[in-house]
């Protein structure tokens, strides 16, 4: 199984580095972990992020850097989405999952969420590897769950952010169909915008062509992880 990727969020860091990925940091706990978040505080981090994230909270990163709890509360926290990562990784080993601060990023590429060409009709191997993922996602029901869609940059800027939009709504009724709250689920279409790889190859465009979820705690787990700081 793949390394689950945990990057640390630490003031220091950040202003010269952005977000990090340490591998020095498996020998920290995660409240340790939490507590250097909220060290940072959640505001602060927000604002150096922003030129890092591009969109604030209208991406997978910004989502999750926004919701930071931060202390012992963020770190409790930080410790189930521990074990909601190993279990996605698990499911899914296609998938790229990475720990963020108080979330998880996925990243599903073409080969793991595909459509029909130029529509927003989900394959049945999307559909297959979403299966995958709704056990999890039902096993941790106090998590909220952020969909972005993704194309190249083919077409137009409209085209591109109108069929992005119809892709990640189709992942969102998709997996409400398979029985988890709507109320849980955004979907947000992103079009051509933060690509990962070169748009002008076509293995790049191929990468760029995703979905990403921005996985974080809901009000009910942050108030007990709260109230489980405080005893």
């Amino acid at each position: 199984m793949k390394t689950t990727k945990i990057y640390i969020l630490a003031l220091a860091f950040i202003a010269s580095m952005g977000i990090t990925s340490c591998e020095s940091v498996k020998n920290t706990n995660n409240t340790q972990r939490g507590v250097g978040i909220g060290a940072a505080g959640g505001a602060v981090i927000g604002g150096i992020l922003g030129n890092n994230i591009g969109k604030g909270g209208n991406t997978a990163l910004g989502a999750i850097i926004g919701g930071v709890v931060g202390g012992t509360a963020g770190g409790l926290i930080g410790n189930r989405m521990d074990k909601q990562a190993q279990k996605i990784d698990e499911a899914l080993p296609g998938a790229e999952v990475e720990r963020v601060g108080e979330g998880i990023k996925i990243t599903l590429g073409e080969n793991s969420v595909n459509f029909d060409l130029n529509k927003a009709t989900l394959t049945s191997t999307a559909k297959a590897n979403l299966d995958k993922l709704v056990p999890v996602f039902n096993e941790y029901p106090d998590t909220n769950i952020q969909i972005f869609g993704y194309t190249d940059s083919s077409g137009s800027d409209e085209y591109n952010l109108n069929l992005s939009n119809q892709r990640a709504a189709a992942v969102k009724s998709y997996l409400g169909g398979k029985g988890i709250k709507s109320a849980r689920i955004e979907a947000k279409g992103m079009g051509e915008a933060d690509p990962i790889a070169d748009n002008t190859t076509k293995d790049g465009m191929a990468k760029n062509r995703r979905v990403e979820f921005a996985i974080t705690a809901n009000e009910k787990m942050v108030q007990d992880a709260q109230k489980e700081a405080k005893q």
